[in-house]
Formats: C-alpha cells, sequence, structure tokens
C-alpha cells in the first residue's frame, strides 16, 4: 500500500469539503488526513488531502479530484520535492513535580507548553510526522495521554517553478 499526498487549489465555495468527502465516500475511497484553508487570495482554498492504496486506486483519486469543477490545480507532494507538517495538541496527566521535565522534554521537540492545569498540560507540537510520533512514543513512556487532536497534513512544493497564478 502507498500513500499519496496532494495539495489541491480550488475555489473558495460553499459544500467543498462535501464534495470532495462525497467523492472518496462514493467510491469507497480513504482519507487519511484532510486539511484546507484560505489562502493569500480569498476566492481559493488549499487543501492537503493524504489518501492510501495501490497505485491503480490513487492514480483514479487523482484523476476524480481534477474532474470537480471547483479543482483547479493539483500538485502531488512528492517528499522531496515538498514540505509537510503536522500540528498536534497533546494533553498529559502531570503532578505538580513533573512539569518542568515536561517542559525539558517538550523543547527538545521544539515544541511548547500551551496550558497548565493543577493536574494536566497541554503540549503543542508541529512538525513532520515522524516526529509528532516520536514525541509521543517519548511522553506514553513517563505520563499519561488524556486528550490528543491532530490537524492532518499541510505541505506546499519546494521552489516557485510551479507556482499556479491567478489573475
Amino acid at each position: 500500500m502507498r500513500r499519496k499526498v496532494m495539495s489541491i487549489l480550488v475555489e473558495n465555495t460553499p459544500g467543498l469539503l462535501s464534495h470532495v468527502s462525497g467523492l472518496f465516500s462514493r467510491r469507497g475511497y480513504n482519507i487519511d488526513s484532510f486539511s484546507a484553508g484560505v489562502t493569500a487570495d480569498p476566492r481559493f482554498t488549499r487543501a492537503t488531502i493524504v489518501a492510501s492504496g495501490d497505485e491503480l486506486i490513487l492514480e483514479q483519486i487523482e484523476k476524480q479530484l481534477a474532474k470537480l469543477e471547483d479543482v483547479v490545480d493539483i500538485k502531488i507532494l512528492e517528499p522531496e520535492a515538498s514540505v509537510t507538517r503536522e500540528m498536534m495538541l497533546v494533553k498529559i496527566a502531570v503532578t505538580k513535580g513533573e512539569r518542568q521535565a515536561v517542559d525539558t522534554l517538550t523543547g527538545f521537540f521544539h515544541g511548547k507548553v500551551v496550558d497548565v492545569t493543577h493536574d494536566s498540560m497541554v503540549i503543542e507540537i508541529s512538525g513532520h510526522q515522524d516526529k509528532l510520533q516520536s514525541f509521543l512514543d517519548v511522553i506514553a513512556d513517563d505520563y499519561q495521554i488524556l486528550e490528543l487532536a491532530r490537524t492532518g497534513l499541510t505541505g506546499l512544493t519546494r521552489g516557485s517553478e510551479d507556482v499556479f497564478m491567478i489573475e
């Protein structure tokens, strides 16, 4: 099974998520992650979709996305030619005496503590998915993970050669 990361530029119209998710569900395809946000030009939204499957399924997904009328451009984000990141919030159970150790560990991963209560801490960390998983592996050894939220992958290609300009 292969994984494909697609960055799609779409017209910013109501029902975008519904159209894309409908395409996947009608054909029985699975979305590993989906993240979207308005671009610098409010007429357009950039969505990053991660899907898994064999080569034939992944090609079909790309072709079906290209057929959607709101889709302006599709780029495949190859690992060596793109920058991808994910953000994660992790709430862990801590005692007062454990807070400094958690803060230090969080710093090693270039994360930050964004909330502290008498019995928990919320940590924000962003980066490559491997980095986030490594942080979870390390933190889970000594602390109870109470809640976890991930944004899904987002990314852009490197360089300016393939930038899609719209007038």
